[in-house]
């Protein structure tokens, strides 16, 4: 690795790869150092990776702004947000169908026997067809697992009838109860077991320790996500997933850009994936539903227009607190980008201007 260093940001380039050119190396450079000294993110995480292994990495910021500044490590832990979704439940959930423990196409009622709708399939759920609203601050009802997941039902129940794409949290926590109804063991530790201990992601998992604790990023301070002002820093920000004890399927998940990039690596070379057969990963990434801007596979997002040119099969997802994956198998890259992008406070769009300009940046790699 060659080394790059300024007060804001360090970047690490493979010294064995060909493929950052000097221009390359300096667009990516500008867009971190600019952003970064303007004081937005507060701290950032980036790893590229392709199949040869990580061929940049970047690190700066401050975890933590709340007091005393805590710089931003190699190693800082974030909270990945909707990111969930796709590293936890939509893999074990398109896992489960390999095994044949069960198929997309039934209905949610089929493992959730209290939930009496048996329009609503798991693969509405998984492609956000379902026609159920999108969020409810369910976490004003403290934290009660049983009276926020009786919530979710009723909700449900009101939900219009399937067909468009209507992004919605309340899939993927109802998808992460019905994968731990079929396979009779929570949603955490079954996680563990399939994707995080296979491929040695030592440092993701939901409900951190203490001692990581010390090593996460802040999140938002006295946002809307508790029943009390405060920071949130080590826990979930999301309030719902708070109610439900810090386990969700759709958020709640912690971990590194080591780690999501040992995850991302595995889909470059599909025939290898040490969890999801090949088939599985080419339905996973053609198109399921909704159209631009918001185009559906199973469980990811794909055609990210604005954020370069990429090529067909790529897939990708964002997550509110700061963090986004993006993976394409035929360009040969995948994309880990960690930000505590709402800490102290939230700015989503100075965010969503952050993210499309590093990609941007990364996607004149494939050409």
């Amino acid at each position: 690795m060659t080394t790059r260093e300024s007060s804001r940001v360090t970047m690490e380039f493979a010294s064995g790869s060909s493929r950052f050119s000097t221009s390359a190396r300096n667009s990516l450079t500008t867009v971190l150092l600019d952003t970064m000294t303007s004081g937005f993110p507060a701290g950032l995480n980036l790893s590229v990776v392709d199949r040869s292994g990580v061929i940049v990495r970047a690190w700066g910021g401050y975890a933590n702004t709340v007091g005393t500044d805590e710089a931003t490590g190699p190693d800082t832990l974030y909270d990945l947000a909707s990111l969930s979704k796709v590293v936890v439940t939509t893999t074990l959930a398109l896992w489960l169908e390999d095994q044949k423990a069960w198929k997309l196409n039934q209905p949610l009622a089929d493992w959730l026997p209290d939930f009496t709708r048996r329009d609503i399939t798991l693969r509405q759920l998984i492609t956000h067809t379902s026609g159920i609203v999108a969020h409810r601050p369910f976490f004003h009802l403290g934290p009660r697992p049983d009276a926020v997941r009786r919530a979710v039902y009723d909700e449900a129940l009101l939900a219009d009838t399937p067909g468009g794409v209507l992004y919605s949290d309340l899939n993927f926590m109802l998808l992460g109860w019905a994968i731990e109804k079929c396979t009779d063991e929570p949603l955490d530790q079954l996680f563990q077991r399939v994707v995080a201990t296979p491929l040695a992601m030592h440092d993701t998992r939901y409900r951190l320790t203490a001692r990581m604790r010390t090593r996460s990023a802040a999140t938002e301070l006295d946002g809307d996500q508790r029943l009390s002002p405060g920071l949130v820093r080590g826990e979930v920000h999301d309030g719902n997933a708070w109610a439900l004890g810090g386990v969700s399927g759709h958020a709640g998940l912690f971990s590194t850009a080591a780690d999501l990039s040992l995850f991302s690596r595995e889909f470059l070379d599909p025939r290898h994936h040490r969890v999801l057969s090949t088939a599985t990963q080419a339905r996973m990434a053609r198109h399921q539903a909704g159209r631009q801007p918001d185009v559906r596979g199973l469980g990811w997002r794909i055609e990210p227009r604005g954020w370069g040119r990429w090529p067909a099969g790529t897939i990708w997802h964002t997550g509110f607190t700061g963090t986004s994956l993006l993976i394409s198998p035929r360009a040969n890259i995948a994309v880990v980008l960690l930000t505590n992008a709402i800490h102290p406070t939230r700015d989503l769009e100075r965010q969503a201007t952050f993210r499309a300009a590093v990609h941007r940046a990364l996607a004149k790699l494939n050409v």
